[in-house]
């Protein structure tokens, strides 16, 4: 009897099966586990069983599905060792909701095109009381006809094409689609940036550094036009759903009515599993998504792309602890095509691969809008200075001046909510997270104090259960309450707010982003959310609040973040015609961050954090690996992973480095207390062997009550 491997949502390695015939790899299988049925995926199609022949359980059904190819299995293999993550939860960490399912997931049929043929020719045109029908006939005998044009004719056209199809006056051919040519020219430095990555033979890696609004996008769209009139397929990654309306937008004007796969979290759940399954059988020849779409199986992979690849949003925290960005690099070498990696301040990791060779820079230093320049940028020194509502006077002037003078402004706050901490003037009583080593915060419109961290929520306090003071203060200003303030201000002005709050469903943002695009709006408030890859070109005025947050971090990475953030969003003005103004309230404006900032010079900025980096043996300079404990007690994970560090120390490979254990910066999240040790070493061969020895002696002697994971390459600590 033939048995096979199959590989079931479970941390246990693939499972042996007995089946009636050999089964392919990459069929979807229906298993029993545990007294359940569950779907698997049959990793090796032909094995030796390692077990009594007695003991091996049956496949119970085949799904009659294309099988996953082999490219998509070798990823998920690779995803499961490189992050020392079981391969049965990797595979199902990839896989869409609907293929999780225990029901027939068959892939959607291809695009048709419908015209009559000469027998459907030869009838007689439906009687004149049908005249929707008279118009599908006509519209069928003048040309071939897509679906969409025909339900543009006739909703119900569906069954009536059944029917002629069943009498034999229909002919159907699969749709093809053609790359339309550019409608804009690109300058003397986009052309050149296109020509190397058109040029490129086999895996090439490049880094696309152009400063904001120097039309990188450009470069992207017409690199994937040549690739998709090859007929091959491309994958873009970005970081935020923000991003997508906009993105679709553009591509939809320069690719027409070419299919596009569009997947990430808001996405439904059959549209999504049906485009992955359309990418895999190559009906869909562009797929564009957030982290996860890395995974899309593809069958003739000819570009991949990821935009703003320096986001830590491509870093994966929880689960299957995966970059994105560095499995697209990965799938591209797979693949042997060119990956390109856009952003206007790269990851030190990408700037120093790049100057050491191992990926090809191209820079676009100049704004490609003829006439754009880049935005001044000024300091406004807060340390002695009295604000309003948490703004400067001169802000307040500057954003009334723009609005007098009709431009558009944005006010940034990368703090959501009303104000982060609520205490009490008397007894210093701060309402913290019961599950968390975390603050609250007001969200006074739903009349809740919130963690942002684990989801806890409680009705705001009438008095300080201490001393029973009933005379509260809300402390610092989130987005909510400068939104508030902007209101009473300039009570005639068109405000819009745009975070994590406001934008919940899936056309929220697409609302924000149609008023400031139609000139309805005159000031914007928000997060992030606002910062990446935006272009509004009334935009001409940048206020940034809070700006010296991060600089009190203890993470090394946290001056990269913050040039990052302040460059992104500072880009965001004078994007057209206007001059570009930027203003940045802090209360450090000697500190070398902002001095960077000013200079708008991302390469001395990253080349002086590259030699600090060097001189503390950091990443980019030595691989890291965090292994983390988290339990009901700090202590308990402390010394769990205390005592398994002395045991494994003699066996570490020399080069690597332990650190630790440490509490994590926020020690207490969701409830338990958690802990880690650091692995660093400049050979990432001995870090992944360390890594290995840790998950091995884990499995064996964590107790029950303690979880435990291994971040490698981690992004925080």
């Amino acid at each position: 009897m033939p048995y096979c491997h199959v590989a079931v949502n479970t941390p246990l390695p693939p499972l042996t099966y007995a089946c009636d015939a050999p089964l392919p790899a990459g069929a979807r299988v229906l298993v029993p586990f545990r007294r359940r049925t569950v779907v698997g995926i049959v990793w090796c199609g032909d094995v030796s069983p390692e077990i009594a022949a007695e003991k091996i359980l049956p496949v119970q059904s085949v799904f009659d599905e294309t099988p996953l190819p082999e490219s998509w299995r070798d990823l998920a293999a690779f995803a499961a060792r490189y992050y020392h993550f079981p391969l049965g939860l990797t595979v199902f960490a990839a896989l869409p909701q609907r293929l999780k399912e225990t029901r027939p997931c068959p892939a959607p049929p291809p695009a048709y095109l419908y015209a009559l043929n000469e027998s459907g020719r030869a009838q007689a045109e439906p009687p004149r009381r049908a005249a929707k029908q008279q118009a599908l006939w006509r519209a069928l005998a003048d040309a071939p006809q897509s679906a969409e044009a025909l339900k543009g004719i006739h909703k119900g056209f569906a069954p009536v094409l059944a029917d002629w199809r069943q009498r034999g006056w229909l002919a159907q051919t699969v749709r093809e689609y053609a790359v339309p040519p550019p409608v804009r020219t690109l300058n003397d430095v986009q052309n050149h940036a296109l020509a190397r990555i058109a040029q490129a033979q086999g895996f090439a890696p490049f880094l696309l550094h152009g400063i904001t609004g120097s039309g990188k996008t450009e470069v992207y769209l017409e690199a994937m036009a040549r690739v998709l009139a090859s007929g091959k397929q491309v994958l873009f990654l970005l970081p935020e759903i923000g991003l997508t309306p906009q993105l679709l937008a553009r591509l939809r004007r320069r690719f027409g009515e070419m299919p596009i796969a569009v997947l990430h979290s808001q996405t439904a759940a059959k549209q999504r599993s049906d485009d992955y399954l359309r990418a895999m059988s190559g009906q869909v020849r562009l797929v564009v998504g957030t982290r996860l779409a890395v995974f899309t199986p593809m069958a003739d992979l000819g570009l991949v792309v990821v935009d703003e690849e320096h986001d830590a949003s491509f870093k994966q925290d929880s689960d299957l602890r995966y970059h994105a960005r560095d499995l697209a690099v990965w799938r591209a070498q797979q693949a042997q095509c060119a990956v390109v990696l856009g952003s206007a301040t790269p990851s030190l990791e990408s700037w120093h691969r790049a100057q050491t060779g191992a990926y090809a820079l191209l820079s676009l230093p100049h704004r490609a809008h003829r006439g754009a320049c880049l935005p001044h940028i000024g300091l406004v020194d807060i340390a002695r200075l009295r604000r309003d509502e948490g703004i400067a006077p001169a802000v307040w002037q500057a954003l009334r001046d723009n609005l007098n003078a009709g431009g558009m402004s944005l006010v940034y706050l990368n703090r959501r909510g009303f104000a982060p901490a609520v205490f009490c003037g008397d007894c210093g009583h701060t309402f913290g997270c019961p599950h968390c080593s975390a603050k609250t915060v007001l969200h006074r419109r739903a009349a809740q104090m919130r963690c942002h961290h684990c989801g806890y929520s409680r009705a705001v306090p009438d008095a300080c259960p201490d001393c029973g003071n009933q005379d509260l203060t809300a402390i610092g200003h989130g987005t909510q309450k400068i939104e508030a303030a902007l209101r009473q201000a300039f009570p005639y002005a068109r405000i819009f707010r745009a975070d994590r709050d406001s934008i919940r469903g899936r056309d929220d943002w697409q609302d924000v982003y149609a008023a400031a695009e139609a000139g309805e709006a005159d000031i914007l408030v928000g997060t992030q959310m606002l910062a990446k890859g935006h272009d509004f070109a009334r935009l001409n005025l940048v206020a940034v609040l809070n700006a010296d947050g991060s600089l009190y971090s203890a993470d090394f990475r946290a001056p990269e973040r913050l040039f990052a953030e302040l460059m992104q969003v500072s880009g965001r003005a004078g994007r057209a015609d206007a001059a570009g103004r930027v203003l940045i309230q802090t209360a450090l404006p000697h500190h070398s961050v902002f001095a960077a900032v000013q200079a708008q010079n991302y390469a001395a900025f990253a080349d002086a954090q590259c030699a600090e980096r060097q001189a503390f043996a950091l990443p980019p300079f030595v691989h890291q690996a965090a292994v983390r404990a988290d339990a009901p007690d700090f202590a308990q994970a402390h010394t769990l992973l205390a005592r398994l560090a002395a045991e494994l120390s003699p066996q570490l490979p020399p080069s690597v480095v332990q650190t630790g254990p440490a509490a994590m910066l926020m020690v207490r999240l969701a409830g338990r207390e958690r802990a880690q040790i650091f692995l660093e070493s400049p050979s990432r061969r001995d870090l992944h062997r360390a890594a290995a020895l840790w998950q091995h002696t884990l499995q064996q002697h964590c107790p029950a009550h303690t979880r435990w994971h291994i971040d490698i390459d981690p992004q925080n600590m």
